[in-house]
């Protein structure tokens, strides 16, 4: 059985970033078939469409995506239609990919990197699981019209019973096969869209009774996570306050350059990318972390195709390149050694 990834290097440090992961991929020698498509601002200069249809196609054929990153100031100016983010949210509609995991993992080797205290963020081990497809994001209807003679903007938050259960579920067996605590973050004091996520998750509770269900509205999240971010084990929320979460909890790690992030359908085809952005500003310099997307892969590798010791085998030669002292410019710190995207992809590819 053929095991077809779509690759989707997108923007800025993009196809930098994603080459070194397809390297490790390759290296692995488990037979994937890969093949490159076009995303987001690329997709909008090669062909006007951020999402084109071919890569529609590709995407809907393969087992898996890897995608870099997409965006950035070169496309800001352009109908909102035509916008590199209209490809990243149109893919995640087209494949039905409504649940996103980010792990919040510090590496021992990167304690000092955080902005937070080392005996604050030690041992950090956290799981965001986001709703991805619901929510004010794509809720209608939403515009800017004149309304009195002034323009007036309006936004939809809604979500059904159907779409709070389903990553619930997710969410309740993720933290079944961790530290068995789930905190679910809403707003149900304000918004009675949240309030119905509340009374949905309470309902999930009892089919998953080893696991420890608390709540937690999203303000004081925001604050927990950066008080005493430990207390946390998986967290689940909706799309909009999982968005800003997740980058929240990406800087306790020392840099958000070294998260992955796995978005998956009800069958396991997921997409796959790093949890930073296209970072233009040093595009083409050679100098971008490549570990999100690589740690990325290996969740690829662990969701999608189950090779769970392929997985591991990755994660660990990540592991091995950081105890070696090597560092690209955003984890750089006194005593180590700083080196490029693709010298930093070559420590990985020697450490497998």
């Amino acid at each position: 059985m053929t095991k077809k990834i779509c690759v989707l290097p997108g923007d800025g440090i993009g196809p930098e970033i994603t080459a070194e992961a397809v390297r490790v991929l390759a290296a692995l020698g488990l037979g994937f078939e890969m093949e490159t498509a076009l995303l987001g601002g690329a997709a909008v200069d090669a062909t006007g469409n951020p999402f084109p249809e071919a890569t529609q196609k590709l995407a809907s054929e393969a087992d898996a995506v890897l995608l870099g990153a997409v965006g950035g100031p070169k496309w800001d100016m352009l109908p909102r239609e035509q916008r590199p983010e209209k490809g990243l949210l149109g893919i995640r509609k087209h494949l039905n990919l409504f649940a996103n995991l980010r792990p919040a993992l510090l590496y021992p080797e990167l304690a000092d990197a955080s902005t937070l205290k080392p005996e604050v963020v030690s041992g950090l081990d956290i799981l965001i699981v986001r709703e991805l497809t619901g929510d004010i994001y794509f809720g209608q209807p939403r515009g800017i019209e004149t309304r009195n003679g002034e323009r007036f903007g309006f936004n939809t938050m809604h979500y059904t019973e159907s779409e709070i259960r389903r990553i619930g579920r997710v969410a309740f067996a993720a933290a079944q096969g961790r530290g068995k605590k789930l905190c679910s973050v809403d707003k149900m004091n304000v918004l009675e869209t949240t309030q119905l996520w509340r009374d949905v998750m309470e309902e999930l509770a009892p089919e998953y009774p080893e696991v420890t269900l608390s709540h937690m509205l999203v303000d004081n999240a925001a604050m927990q996570l950066v008080r005493a971010p430990r207390q946390f084990d998986v967290l689940v929320t909706g799309n909009m306050f999982g968005d800003i979460l997740s980058d929240e909890a990406a800087m306790l790690t020392g840099s958000i350059g070294m998260l992955p992030s796995a978005s998956l359908d009800e069958n396991g085809k997921g997409l796959y990318e790093p949890s930073h952005g296209s970072a233009p500003d040093i595009a083409g310099q050679g100098v971008a972390n490549p570990l999100a997307t690589i740690l990325s892969a290996a969740m690829l590798l662990r969701h999608t195709f189950h090779e769970e010791e392929a997985a591991r085998r990755v994660e660990m030669a990540v592991k091995k390149a950081l105890a070696e002292g090597l560092r690209t410019a955003d984890i750089h710190a006194p005593g180590t050694t700083k080196v490029g995207t693709k010298e930093m992809g070559e420590a990985v590819l020697r450490g497998l």
